[in-house]
């Protein structure tokens, strides 16, 4: 119980381990953290149940009782408020010392000693701390050259803005003074409506409008969009302005024109088109409309890439596959056709994607196995490519600034894609600022800078499946975050998914049989890449993540008991694990120092774990506890595979021969019983379902026709009768544009970093 004996001392200022507490503001204090923590009300009133007793145990319905008195409120706001206080209480890397400690079932407790702060006289404050201070008393410790003199530097830093301050108003007093109208804020400035995005939409359709390039001077987007009349899609034209479109060329029926690229003079748009029974050409069209060009035959695959070489005169295209396939980067001449490949190492299992030439025609950066992607550079002219990031991120398109050192790329980062500029010289990184933003493309002359937005949202939902057929979605556990990755355990009865829900990315786990039950696990975050895995029992979850470090780690996961461990897995770049036949036997999908990915079952009981088995240029494992077998994609190719429970070589079989794409190669579940399922799209069906079985893959139905499913992951009732996947609930893409700011220069960069650094 809180006793009030046990209160401490009222103070307004409270040391909490190193943290300094002011209750009056709510503000949390970290040390080298850039800038004060704000707490909630509810979480600054669990905060102080909980300092009263330090290190005791404060249950639920104590706090309950007095943080939401005559309330019925559920776990999730207390949950919420805890996970408010262990991220205030952290650091800008989310890592260090525990302050809040889960004790299963029962509550939480205080770890770290709580002392008021006492005023110290400021003649004192160099002195040290004698022994017969109070334990309460906080004395800071004699302050170094930096910290003596630093208010100084900072004086005549204030001193200068100021006089940079008064210049601009006295510029700005020349101007014509707005007319006064609404309300005034504290600052004194007056409320004239939102503020303003850095970015524009061009387009605001209910559909989708993609794969965006730029005329070389800015001025024009040109765009694929759904056909509104036909299935497929056609390339459009806009100016950067919200002037109305118009299409590039005519598209035949049942016909799509995708990936459109601008040439380097401007004149001509290259862009692919796909027909009927898999068909596919690379085409080029005047700008200004006319006449069109065969340039080349491809595959109708969805990882067709190519773009222009510097001069105009060629096309530089990546690993193709199908009926053309062709492993590496090659160089299409267009007035001759002849094809160059470019001579550079590449593995058998490796797939070179987006190849494109820097403005200055020095580098060919391109995107190695887009599945599990990373950027990687190498010389023009070919030789030994060197990798510029390791993030095994969902690399969602990228493109050259005019200056050939940046690149601008667009990443998957929680439930959201997000851009980022990338010094190939520093290896730095720099957000751009722009939500819900992907395949970015620039101006060759410009900072001109046009991107897709999409901000989905999808929603859980239950399928059911009678005779291979799919029924009416379900919709489980609403609300309006984003939500992905339901798998359901073997019982049947508990499901996890991934979620922003709370307003932060997480785990959420519940039994289906209590809906109430819903709450997010604390302790982890977990990757979107990979799917959860759950223990033949039930009881227990293989998690992907990243440590505080960004350093991928497999977490075990008991979601009942609040329990999560990292496991020792003893491989260089975990990427997916997942139980076998019984919990002690994991297998791990890994990249090794070589970049190479493999599949590898461990013994886990000795120390450190024993090697059982492996198989090369494995992305994907499921494993099957009806057949007692390991299901895998490879990347080098589409398909599905099995092995037995120990991954001998000679078991290996292929089951199917091209379903899952390589693209789609997470969009397939095994239910208990040993039924297959597989998730696809295309042009007249959103989401399509189909069952794989020993003589391949199955009728497909259109599970919905319009609401498209996410490829990262779903599951299956153990019996095959149902599924569970997530939906969307709000969709549609459209084309932004802003000007991209100059890149930081690298000595302003040096200067900044360094006074943080000492200011630290």
């Amino acid at each position: 119980m809180i006793s009030p004996a046990s209160e401490t001392t009222p103070a307004d200022v409270i040391l909490i381990g190193d943290c300094t507490v002011t209750l009056s503001l709510r503000e949390v204090v970290v040390p080298g953290a850039r800038r004060p923590r704000r707490l909630t009300p509810k979480a600054l009133g669990v905060l102080k149940a909980l300092m009263r007793v330090p290190g005791a145990v404060v249950s639920r319905d104590e706090l309950f009782a007095e943080v939401w008195p005559d309330t019925l409120p559920t776990n999730d706001v207390l949950t919420q408020a805890v996970t408010q206080l262990r991220k205030a209480f952290s650091g800008d890397d989310e890592g260090g010392t525990v302050y809040i400690e889960t004790i299963a079932k029962t509550g939480y407790r205080l770890v770290q000693p709580v002392s008021d702060v006492l005023p110290v006289a400021a003649d004192e404050s160099d002195a040290t701390t004698s022994d017969a201070a109070p334990a309460s008393a906080w004395v800071p410790r004699p302050r170094s050259l930096w910290r003596r003199t630093r208010r100084y530097v900072y004086l005549a830093i204030g001193l200068a803005m100021f006089i940079a301050m008064m210049v601009m108003a006295a510029l700005l007093s020349q101007r014509s003074a707005p007319t006064a109208s609404g309300g005034v804020l504290e600052d004194g400035s007056r409320v004239v409506g939102s503020p303003p995005r850095p970015y524009r939409l061009i387009t605001a359709t209910a559909g989708f409008e993609t794969y965006p390039t730029v005329s070389p001077d800015g001025s024009q987007v040109a765009y694929e969009a759904e056909n509104a009349n036909q299935d497929g899609s056609n390339i459009r034209l806009q100016t950067s302005g919200n002037a109305p479109a118009r299409l590039l060329t005519e598209t035949p029926a049942g016909h799509a024109d995708r990936f459109p690229n601008w040439s380097p003079d401007g004149r001509e748009i290259a862009f692919a088109r796909f027909g009927p029974a898999g068909s596919c050409e690379v085409l080029l069209a005047s700008a200004t409309g006319g006449a069109i060009r065969h340039l080349t035959r491809c595959d109708g695959t969805e990882l067709l890439s190519f773009d222009w070489t510097p001069n105009g005169r060629g096309m530089v295209f990546g690993s193709m596959a199908g009926r053309y396939a062709h492993r590496g980067i090659r160089v299409l001449d267009i007035a001759s056709g002849q094809w160059t490949a470019l001579q550079y190492p590449v593995a058998a299992d490796s797939f070179d994607y987006a190849p494109r030439f820097s403005p200055d025609g020095r580098w060919i950066v391109f995107v190695r196995n887009p599945q599990i992607g990373d950027l990687w550079r190498m010389p023009a002219t070919g030789g030994t490519p060197e990798q510029l990031t390791n993030d095994l991120a969902e690399i969602r398109g990228w493109a050259w600034r005019g200056d050939s050192r940046h690149i601008v790329f667009g990443r998957r980062v929680d439930s959201e894609s997000r851009l980022y500029e990338l010094d190939t010289q520093t290896r730095t990184l720099r957000d751009v600022g722009v939500d819900d933003a992907e395949s970015p493309a620039l101006a060759r002359h410009t900072n001109m800078l046009a991107f897709v937005h999409r901000r989905p949202q999808f929603g859980l939902f239950r399928v059911p499946i009678a005779n291979g057929k799919p029924g009416t979605p379900e919709r489980l556990f609403p609300s309006s975050g984003r939500d992905a990755q339901p798998m359901l355990a073997p019982d049947g009865k508990q499901l996890v998914f991934t979620s922003d829900r709370s307003g932060s990315f997480g785990l959420w786990w519940a039994d289906l049989t209590r809906p109430d039950s819903l709450r997010p696990v604390d302790g982890l975050r977990p990757e979107t890449r990979q799917a959860p895995d759950w223990s033949p029992d039930s009881t227990r979850l293989l998690v992907s993540g990243r440590d505080a470090q960004a350093r991928p780690v497999i977490y075990e996961v008991s979601p009942r008991d609040e329990q999560v461990v990292a496991l020792p897995v003893p491989v260089a770049q975990p990427l997916q694990a997942l139980y076998a036949d019984d919990s002690d036997h994991v297998l791990v999908v890994e990249r090794d120092r070589d970049e190479q990915l493999r599949l590898s079952l461990f013994d886990r009981r000795p120390t450190p774990w024993r090697l059982l088995g492996q198989i090369d240029g494995v992305s994907q494992a499921r494993f099957d506890p009806a057949g007692q077998r390991v299901l895998f994609t490879r990347l080098s190719a589409g398909g599905l595979w099995s092995a037995d429970s120990r991954l001998t070589p000679d078991s290996i079989r292929q089951v199917s021969e091209d379903r899952p794409t390589r693209w789609r190669y997470r969009a397939w579940a095994v239910a208990r019983d040993g039924s297959l399922d597989y998730l696809s799209n295309r042009a007249d069906c959103a989401t399509g379902f189909a069952r794989i079985t020993g003589n391949g893959p199955g009728k497909e139905y259109c599970l919905d026709p319009d609401r498209l499913s996410t490829s990262n992951g779903f599951s299956a009732q153990p019996d095959g009768s149902a599924l569970y996947l997530p939906l969307a609930v709000a969709d549609g893409a459209d084309i932004g544009v802003m000007t991209l700011p100059e890149s930081p220069r690298p000595m302003f960069l040096s200067v900044s970093n360094l006074l943080f650094w000492k200011g630290k």
